[in-house]
């Protein structure tokens, strides 16, 4: 029998509040550029275990850090004068039986092939693990403890942490509309027409009652901007772009939206936002793992959430990363399944080397008025309960990187 507990809230859900905060962070700010390769690197990891190995090994690549370079903004095209520097931790089995992995190799090769895929203007370096122009890298990623490893060796793998997650559904419109923007800002189209518009984006939204304001930060890559008045032309048509988007996308009474608000006509390159490489990592701002969005995409601030970096963590027997995902995907599965929802919290907390699929469990719930309260109560508890016996399937899926976590 699992410990599972069902709670009836007498709130509203938050999309019905009065105030509202959601933030997103591009695939190009440095904490989501680390989020994004440290999980690709715990994936390629999986696959290289697997195959070698025949199941995974103990790896916890969720310590990283992206030290920002330097850079000359110009209009036409600046230079980078020194690179960035990305350096990989925390601990990962090197092999097994005499037989070793390549780990530096495997780190180093996955993270170009992200920066190849995901930021235009960046060259990490070629195919060795050698440093690019544009990415020097330092692997700090050292064998785990006995113990922690040992995990892995017996006949059922326990949690390797005792920690808790927390999820939800459905999101609400803020969080959606804060998502898709920066989505559509850095979609393949929209670089079609806006090259300029760089991978770093940031946006943020409040909502005060039915009134909607986002503020969005993007980067402009200087080689494409020829001058101050040419770069607030390109801003406004970038701006009038984004809110035709959102007119077709909303419900909001009012939605308004902001774009690079330290702007200053008048002062040159000063008053403008630019880079060189399309991310304020080049010079202005360093990253680090768990600092970036979480794993459904969004900071909300009126939400519960968690405190571990999801992004790197195995996904076997970390429930830090395990939970965080699996908490929002079986709290949709109980608004999908269960009629008479408005709004679901999933909680899971688990006990260091105990079973995955045995965490304590609760779910709160935000249901219709009239709706019997122990019906819903079995439904959720049953909802829950089978979840977390295909909780091994899940897994296999987020090995194979089938879930995003950033």
């Amino acid at each position: 029998m699992r410990d599972i507990l069902v709670e009836s809230l007498s709130g509203v859900p938050v999309g019905e509040t009065q105030v509202e905060m959601v933030e997103r962070k591009g695939i190009g700010h440095p904490d989501s550029i680390c989020d994004a390769i440290m999980d690709r690197v715990s994936v390629e990891l999986s696959k290289e275990y697997q195959s070698q190995f025949g199941h995974i090994l103990h790896h916890n690549i969720d310590k990283a850090f992206l030290v920002a370079g330097d850079a000359e903004v110009r209009f036409g095209g600046g230079a980078i004068r020194e690179p960035m520097k990305l350096i990989f931790g925390d601990r990962a089995a090197y092999g097994m039986n005499g037989r070793e992995l390549p780990i530096r190799e495997i780190a180093i090769r996955t993270a170009k092939n992200w920066f190849h895929e995901n930021l235009r203007f960046v060259e990490p370096g070629g195919p060795d693990d050698q440093d690019g122009p544009h990415v020097t890298y330092q692997i700090e990623i050292k064998p785990g403890s006995a113990e922690l490893v040992d995990i892995f060796n017996r006949d059922t793998a326990g949690a390797n942490d005792t920690s808790a997650a927390v999820g939800y559904w459905p999101m609400t419109e803020t969080e959606r509309l804060v998502r898709e923007t920066e989505q559509f800002i850095n979609s393949r189209t929209f670089k079609e027409d806006f090259p300029e518009a760089g991978e770093d984006v940031k946006v943020m939204g409040v909502r005060m009652g039915r009134a909607l304001r986002l503020t969005a930060a993007v980067a402009f890559v200087d080689r494409f901007v020829e001058g101050e008045d040419h770069y607030f032309r390109r801003k406004q048509a970038l701006y009038d772009a984004v809110m035709t988007f959102l007119a077709k996308r909303t419900t909001m009474e009012r939605v308004a939206f902001d774009l690079n608000t330290l702007d200053e006509p008048g002062r040159g390159l000063a008053g403008v936002y630019l880079s060189v490489l399309g991310t304020s990592a080049e010079s202005g701002d360093s990253g680090q793992i768990g600092r970036g969005n979480k794993v459904n995409g969004v900071i909300a601030i009126n939400r519960p959430m968690g405190t571990e970096a999801a992004a790197g963590k195995n996904p076997v027997s970390h429930v830090g990363k395990i939970y965080s995902v699996f908490t929002h995907l079986v709290a949709q599965k109980v608004y999908d399944e269960v009629p008479g929802l408005r709004e679901v919290y999933v909680w899971m907390v688990s006990q260091i080397g105990k079973p995955i699929d045995q965490p304590v469990t609760a779910a709160q719930i935000i249901a219709q008025r009239g709706i019997r309260k122990s019906v819903v109560t079995r439904r959720v508890r049953e909802v829950l309960d089978r979840e977390l016996a295909g909780i091994h399937v899940f897994c296999r899926e987020l090995a194979e990187g089938k879930y995003s976590v950033c």
